[in-house]
């Protein structure tokens, strides 16, 4: 028997899309019900027969019961069993164009290790005591975006975690843990409240597929290769084979976090899997994957393969798997890798369901509005890219890669600089990125306002900003002023600051671009190193507890771009007044940045003025007594610094 290419796959979907078993809408997955039964639902149109195997654990090699499923409606498949399977695993059985496959399910809440049976679970047994009263802090005044890896957060010794929590979940539970256990130096959340950031991105913590679960402990990799979308990685939890466990214990960490003031953003990989041997592929070939109008197979991910996020099925799966995230595991946003592979009408739905069921604005969106290469959309779908920013609903950000690339050079080139490490002709993107490229009719803006925008210099992609600073510029002092006005930059420039884990005291990966599979000596957060880098970190410190303070760049409406006035650019200098009401101590601020490799002197309004910050002191807002200065007529600016005033009325 002849199987389908995927040419004739794709054609075959797109003749039979708008028949009713390519628009189901109701339960899928497994269902525990009140009169006692375990319910298996699987949807699979193309299927010729569909059987469900049972197993007692995640490794037997034989299962203890096989149970035919009956096709039921639009393509779904049914079987009811006696009883509440609960902690059973389990796998399909697919026949399908003359092939069977046997497959994890792809709804799976739960599963064993490296994600090969799915799991019936309980979740309200998977619940950490008072996770029914956990919920997020408030939203303070800012969002200050922390991106973190699991494992990277705590493999460090000298962290100061329990031996058994390194590298896990559950680091996140330890509230006071100090530099080598001294007590002395924070550590882990205890140093994230010390540095002030509002919300914790996690990168991927949903089950991937490139490190073995039940291997060596020190296996890292940065976790975007997708092989269960509904179930916390396991190589995280301190017991994999247990589904249980790693849901339990990613609970745990959430509700630590909410504990100790921060919220929790989810980096969720939608646009591609692992492999094409998963359980969407087994159950129905090429209907959840992009083919080419050549029988190729769409790759913008660069990863082999793109979901086909406009086909309703699928759209419907990511939908609801975001959905699920934010109910059941209380994540309070959602980081997009690669959005730009999804589709404008999906990524709309999406923000919508969450306003409905949270509030306007309470789960944040934003992604990656690129992608790596071309993809097949069908239909006529929209990119949910750059270019399509009016297209998407308001509350949905994007990641600003013209402030990044500005700001330090290109990321696809090493070598290449930008403003804060002398590459003449930035001023005026600076000066943009200082409105996060909003403001109507303004040259450059693209954004109809700051909410729109991430605005960051670095993240886990590529060279960290120190590492890219020691490619370009030889002197390490100099090194450190730059990374400052970087820094001063970003927390002066309107849209949602957003940093890399370790980026305040100078974190480097020896200069590898691209760790997301070097060893984990590589990527861990160097917990001496944010010690020994105290005085970069205190200045990182200052400037976050500053912005906080300052409404002129924490207002994210279409209004925020007119507060910015007299924002003018000459060789290297970037300066601009900001209308800092209501609610300040400083009810106008003056801002000006210096990329010059000399001190420029320059009038600045009539008024009171104290120095808020410089290239030196981020705190001296808040010192007493002589540090607390005030300029008048005329102000000099050091070589690659800034400096913010506020304006007083009297001290």
């Amino acid at each position: 028997m002849k199987r389908k290419t995927p040419l004739e796959w794709k054609k075959y979907y797109e003749s039979h899309m708008d028949e009713p078993a390519y628009h189901y809408d109701g339960p899928l997955g497994v269902e525990l019900t009140e009169d006692g039964h375990t319910v298996f639902r699987l949807w699979s149109p193309v299927a010729r027969w569909v059987k469900v195997l049972l197993y007692r654990t995640d490794t037997a090699e034989e299962g203890f019961r096989v149970c035919p499923m009956a096709w039921t409606e639009a393509g779904v498949w049914e079987s009811r069993l006696s009883g509440r399977l609960t902690d059973v695993y389990y796998q399909f059985e697919v026949n399908v164009d003359g092939e069977t496959f046997v497959t994890g399910d792809p709804q799976a809440k739960a599963c064993g290790a490296n994600g090969k049976r799915s799991m019936v679970v309980d979740l309200a047994a998977t619940n950490p005591e008072g996770w029914e009263a956990d919920k997020a802090p408030a939203r303070g005044p800012e969002d200050i975006i922390y991106e973190l890896h699991v494992k990277e957060f705590s493999w460090d010794s000298a962290g100061g975690f329990p031996e058994a929590y390194r590298g896990k979940y559950m680091a996140f539970t330890c509230p006071n843990t100090s530099l080598n256990g001294e007590g002395r130096v924070p550590t882990g959340v205890a140093y994230l409240k010390w540095l002030g950031v509002t919300h914790v991105q996690l990168m991927p913590v949903f089950d991937y597929g490139s490190v073995n679960e039940t291997g060596r402990q020190e296996a890292f990799n940065w976790g975007y290769d997708p092989v269960n979308y509904n179930v916390p990685e396991g190589s995280y939890a301190t017991d994999p084979h247990d589904g249980n466990v790693r849901i339990r214990e990613l609970k745990s960490a959430v509700m630590a976090l909410h504990k100790a003031g921060f919220r929790v953003i989810m980096d969720v990989v939608y646009n591609h899997s692992f492999s094409l041997d998963g359980p969407l592929q087994c159950t129905v070939p090429w209907y959840f994957y992009r083919v080419t109008e050549t029988g190729g197979i769409s790759n913008g991910s660069a990863c082999g393969n793109d979901t086909a996020s406009e086909r309703y099925m699928c759209g419907r799966f990511i939908l609801e798997s975001v959905l699920y995230w934010a109910e059941e595991y209380h994540m309070d946003g959602f980081r997009f890798d690669l959005m730009g592979l999804h589709d404008v009408g999906l990524m709309n739905r999406i923000r919508q369901a969450l306003n409905e069921r949270f509030g306007p604005g309470e789960k944040l969106i934003y992604g990656e509005p690129w992608r790596a290469g071309d993809t097949a959309f069908e239909n006529e779908a929209i990119s949910a890219d750059k270019y399509h920013l009016a297209d998407l609903a308001p509350g949905i950000g994007i990641f600003c890669d013209d402030t990044r690339d500005a700001l330090k050079g290109s990321v696809f080139d090493a070598a290449d600089t930008g403003y804060v490490n002398g590459k003449p002709g930035m001023e005026k993107k600076i000066a943009s990125g200082v409105r996060a490229w909003s403001g109507s009719g303004r040259s450059g803006s693209y954004a109809d306002s700051p909410d729109r925008i991430i605005t960051y210099v670095t993240a886990h992609d590529n060279h960290t900003l120190w590492d890219k600073l020691k490619v370009t510029t030889r002197e390490r002092a100099l090194r450190v002023r730059q990374n400052r006005l970087a820094a001063s930059i970003c927390l002066t420039s309107q849209g949602r600051p957003f940093m890399l884990s370790g980026e305040e005291f100078l974190r480097t990966k020896d200069g590898i671009e691209n760790a997301y599979r070097s060893p984990i000596s590589i990527n861990r957060l160097d917990w001496q190193r944010s010690h020994a880098e105290r005085a970069m970190a205190d200045y990182y410190r200052g400037l976050i507890a500053l912005r906080k303070r300052l409404p002129a760049f924490c207002d994210k409406t279409s209004a925020a771009p007119d507060r910015i006035r007299m924002l003018e650019t000459e060789k290297g200098i970037v300066c601009f007044l900001a209308d800092n009401r209501p609610g300040s101590t400083w009810e106008e601020l003056l801002v000006v940045y210096n990329a010059n490799d000399r001190p420029v002197t320059d009038t600045i309004p009539e008024g009171q003025w104290q120095v808020l910050s410089d290239g030196e002191d981020s705190w001296l807002w808040k010192r007493e007594g002589g540090d607390r200065r005030l300029e008048r007529g005329n102000l000099t600016v050091a070589p690659v610094s800034a400096v913010i005033l506020g304006r007083v009325d009297e001290m």
